[in-house]
């Protein structure tokens, strides 16, 4: 499972959104752009979608989740 806790760019709040992993300072949830992106968004439609996101933190999420894609398992 992906550590969030560890990315600057998001933030959890029980209070907010039930608790989601959101954009920093934004009620926008992070699986938000990944539902995008799967559904044949590009990462400049979302951030025009999404107007409080910005292109850096769209950047670090993916990063964050690439890097995520690069760590080994324990066996």
């Amino acid at each position: 499972m992906l550590d969030w806790s560890t990315c600057p760019a998001v933030e959890r709040n029980p209070q907010k959104v039930s608790g989601a992993w959101l954009f920093r300072g934004t009620r926008v949830p992070v699986t938000a752009l990944f539902a995008n992106l799967e559904g044949g968004a590009t990462v400049t439609e979302f951030i025009e979608w999404f107007p409080g996101v910005s292109p850096e933190q769209v950047n670090l999420v993916l990063e964050h989740a690439a890097r995520s894609l690069d760590e080994r398992i324990p066996a």
